[in-house]
């Protein structure tokens, strides 16, 4: 496999789109943040029909993006309670029933998954996932799982006593797993990083070069995504700069995800990326608010004083999964109408 060809100024979203209220609890949902252990009760239907319900709001994620005009789609990640605990708590060496807890970058403990063992995967945790996506879209199909370095920062270890052994043992599950995903059909698999921007010292110790480990011999594109968390949990938190971001050049991934639509980033920053593919987030997500057209289009204009249309994907910011769905689908189709606008006056229609 080599790397996806991606037209200029290509469509995307980050990963998630907003699960259905029949498939689970919303209010639940938002009540809570982003788990990093298990969390049962967000689910709405039992164990005999979690998967088929799951399978069917995948379906309608796939369809909801391919309706809009996406270029690249996801599987919308329906079949997750958030970005992590997916593919996190189903690692061997992790204590499932027993969480742990760990201050989180709110400042608030949170429980999260405990390590007790040797951290190995046992089986591909997203390959089944990957394969409906590919059955079900003839256009770019990209996958996410979460960074080594993140799992790292939100476990609890009662094993390694060494966040660098801890996280270098999280990439050697994540590179594995990225082999099964490309074979299973993926186009693009993005690694989730957003604790690289959240504790910085550590990622230039050691993050980036376990990232670099999970990355290594790829058979495809991958991604890596920065964020500085969902909007909908972090109402006017967001900072107006990247503390790790450069670094990324040294990264081997031929994509980075960043957010620039709500924080109000100086996109000079893309200068130190002239190597990578940039997936620019010019969606909002702290409002349901569905911009013009034209409001996305002077966002993308902002970053092509600074990196070539041919390089530059436009995104959301993160995740989409605490929006309403017709907020989402409206976003979508602003974001592809703005698209077609820059195209033609780019001169790459």
């Amino acid at each position: 496999m080599t790397s996806a060809a991606v037209r200029p100024l290509a469509t995307s979203i980050v990963g998630s789109y907003p699960q259905p209220g029949w498939l689970v609890d919303r209010a639940h949902l938002a009540g809570t943040g982003p788990a990093r252990a298990r969390d049962p009760q967000l689910w709405r239907p039992d164990a005999d029909t979690i998967a088929e319900a799951q399978d069917d709001a995948t379906a309608i994620a796939i369809d909801a993006q391919e309706r809009a005009g996406l270029d690249i789609v996801t599987d919308g990640e329906a079949r997750r309670e958030s970005y992590s605990n997916h593919f996190a708590t189903a690692l061997d060496g992790i204590d499932v029933d027993d969480p742990g807890t760990r201050v989180g970058r709110n400042g608030r403990s949170q429980r999260v998954p405990r390590i007790v063992g040797p951290v190995t995967r046992p089986h591909s945790i997203e390959a089944r996932d990957t394969a409906f996506l590919r059955a079900r879209t003839d256009r770019l199909a990209k996958i996410t799982m979460p960074g080594p370095f993140t799992m790292s920062q939100n476990a609890q270890d009662d094993f390694y006593g060494d966040e660098e052994a801890l996280a270098f043992a999280l990439a050697d599950a994540c590179h594995d797993e990225m082999l099964d995903l490309f074979a299973a059909g993926a186009d693009i698999v993005q690694i989730d990083e957003p604790y690289m921007q959240a504790v910085p010292d550590a990622a230039r110790a050691y993050g980036l070069a376990a990232l670099n480990h999970a990355l290594r011999d790829a058979p495809g594109t991958t991604a890596v995504h920065l964020c500085f968390g969902y909007a909908a949990k972090m109402p006017g938190q967001k900072p107006s700069g990247y503390s790790f971001l450069p670094e990324l050049a040294g990264c081997v991934c031929d994509h980075v995800s960043i957010e620039s639509a709500q924080p109000d980033i100086d996109l000079g920053v893309l200068a130190d990326l002239s190597g990578k593919t940039v997936a620019l987030g010019v969606i909002d997500l702290s409002t349901d608010d569905v911009e013009a057209p034209e409001v996305v289009a002077d966002r993308v204009r902002r970053a092509l004083r600074h990196h070539r249309p041919e390089k530059l994907v436009l995104s959301t910011d993160c995740g989409m999964k605490y929006l309403t769905r017709a907020a989402a689908d409206g976003k979508m189709a602003a974001m592809v109408a703005a698209a077609a606008v820059l195209r033609d006056e780019v001169g790459a229609g």
